[in-house]
């Protein structure tokens, strides 16, 4: 009973780590809609020939003090940018990453979790570690440097690339909750054995 409790712990703690990392992933969807607004006023302002569209005289963080069609072109890629790296948790507590690999579908659920439970282990958690790591540098160099861009577009260079460490802190939160909840599946598979085999040599 003890370790069956433990293991529904495990399994709870582990699933609730995923949906929190996995937080900002859900709503970072609507983002989706304002990239395509982007795109559509990036494509009519082309057509139309439309260079300079405000100049407010302050500077505002990314956009500076004016703001053209270079502006908004640079936009599209800082929003994608960040869609893309805050939506991992949410796809990873989703389990909707795309697999490859067709021998795994056709595994046991036990082993799937095994399998899950080592590429985390071996795979995930290190990588995005490593990555979380170097990328506090990339985004760092960035603000001290006062990365900007080179055609007259948006300012604050650091501000896109800062959505990398933050993409991987969201990952590694929600990859350590995934590794818990597949520990405690294990246990209790394994305890479900455990008692089974009790209730046959009983019955026999």
């Amino acid at each position: 009973m003890a370790r069956t409790s433990n293991a529904n712990r495990l399994i709870a703690v582990g699933e609730a780590l995923m949906k929190l990392f996995a937080i900002p992933g859900h709503w970072a969807a609507w983002l989706v809609i304002i990239i395509i607004a982007v795109v559509i006023f990036t494509v009519i302002g082309s057509a139309l020939g439309l260079s300079h569209l405000a100049d407010w005289g302050v500077r505002l963080p990314l956009f500076g003090d004016q703001l053209n069609m270079v502006s908004i072109a640079e936009l599209q890629w800082h929003l994608f940018s960040l869609f893309i790296m805050i939506s991992g948790s949410y796809v990873l507590q989703q389990d909707r990453h795309v697999r490859v690999d067709i021998i795994f579908a056709r595994m046991p659920p036990k082993r799937r979790v095994l399998v899950d439970l080592l590429g985390d282990l071996i795979l995930l958690i290190p990588f995005f570690a490593f990555l979380l790591w170097f990328s506090f540098g990339f985004a760092e160099r960035a603000f001290l440097f006062e990365e900007q861009s080179n055609s007259g577009g948006l300012m604050d260079r650091y501000l896109v690339k800062a959505t990398l460490p933050l993409g991987c802190f969201l990952l590694l939160g929600a990859g350590c909750g995934r590794i818990l909840r597949n520990l405690g599946m294990l246990m209790e598979k394994k305890n479900n054995d455990h008692n089974d085999n009790n209730v046959i040599k009983e019955a026999e």
